[in-house]
């Protein structure tokens, strides 16, 4: 059989898909026992990196360096303020970004790497405390280090158990695991990551409040002694709701779909009173909410239109679905 041979038969659909899952599988049991064997390292880290009043600083070469470039903006992103630092280029001049107030996250398979042992020496003359993530807690940066993370890697996805895929799989995770605990323990809220994410979509979504989008006037308003005749005019000139008010406070609201179920049960509509066809207790936004949690409410209960309250409860306007879809808050 020629090379070419060979390699096609290597190539076939059944052995592809085995190898991709070979891969899979041996990842996610090596997260399952990350997860499994989380304890008090863990939370004296998130603790260390709560009380940091300076600055996170993420270190790392080759690969690991790679994922702590992510693992570094994600703290950034999620409102602690974080930087990579490169261990060669430390200790020529970029030390200088380092302060006493801040914390080193030193993230090494193998904790032998020469390149960030050296730069440890000099965070620890700083004063800087050091959080470990390493798969041999035992070797020189576990030792030198405040806190240790043991990544429980004893094996690479790659066959030959070289190329850095579970090792960088189950870090990256860790590195999630720490953002996330530590942005929970800090309070970090959506309006925080909206602040911090104003561009395209995701900052739309996040910024939109009701607010922006409600229509303010004409209000489709009715007292509470109208009748569906006066509703009738107002459902098909206000975009199908009408909504019933008494000094200022919501009564109730008319729909289309109100309408349309009373023409299936009686042909006289017109003179019946509002008040006898109204949704007595409907389900209103108000104005400081974030428009996307009013898509969720209004696509969950479908309803197209709600009225708009302010903080002591008067009607202030009313928003509809497709304008906060057109303005992006999904």
């Amino acid at each position: 059989m020629t090379r070419t041979q060979t390699a096609g038969a290597a190539l076939d659909s059944t052995t592809i898909i085995e190898r991709g899952r070979r891969v899979l599988a041996l990842e996610a049991e090596a997260l399952q026992r990350s997860e499994q064997a989380l304890g008090e390292p863990f939370a004296e880290a998130v603790r260390l990196l709560t009380s940091c009043s300076g600055r996170i600083i993420v270190a790392g070469v080759g690969k690991s360096g790679l994922v702590g470039r992510k693992i570094a903006a994600t703290f950034t992103s999620t409102g602690t303020p974080a930087t990579f630092l490169h261990p060669v280029e430390s200790v020529h001049g970029d030390l200088g970004i380092v302060g006493p107030d801040d914390v080193a996250i030193l993230i090494s398979k193998s904790g032998e790497s020469d390149e960030l042992l050296g730069l440890i020496e000099a965070l620890a003359r700083l004063g800087v405390k050091r959080i470990a993530m390493t798969a041999v807690p035992g070797s020189r940066l576990g030792r030198l280090c405040d806190v240790t993370l043991d990544l429980l890697v004893k094996e690479e996805a790659c066959p030959h158990d070289l190329a850095p895929t579970t090792s960088t799989t189950v870090t990256l995770a860790l590195g999630d695991a720490l953002a996330v605990a530590l942005l929970q323990a800090k309070g970090f809220r959506a309006e925080d990551f909206a602040r911090l994410h104003p561009g395209g979509a995701l900052g739309r979504r996040l910024l939109t409040r009701v607010a922006d989008v409600m229509v303010r006037e004409p209000l489709p308003t009715l007292p509470l002694g109208a009748t569906m005749r006066e509703a009738v005019v107002l459902l098909a000139a206000r975009r199908g709701i009408a909504i019933v008010v008494e000094q200022d406070r919501v009564s109730g609201v008319v729909t289309a779909g109100d309408l349309t179920r009373m023409l299936e049960r009686q042909d006289d509509v017109l003179t019946v009173s509002v008040a006898s066809v109204m949704t007595t207790a409907p389900r209103m936004a108000e104005d400081t909410e974030l428009g996307s949690a009013v898509v969720h409410r209004m696509e969950t209960h479908g309803i197209m239109a709600m009225p708009v309250v302010d903080g002591a409860q008067r009607l202030v306007g009313v928003v509809h679905l497709h304008d906060l879809m057109r303005a992006g808050a999904v």
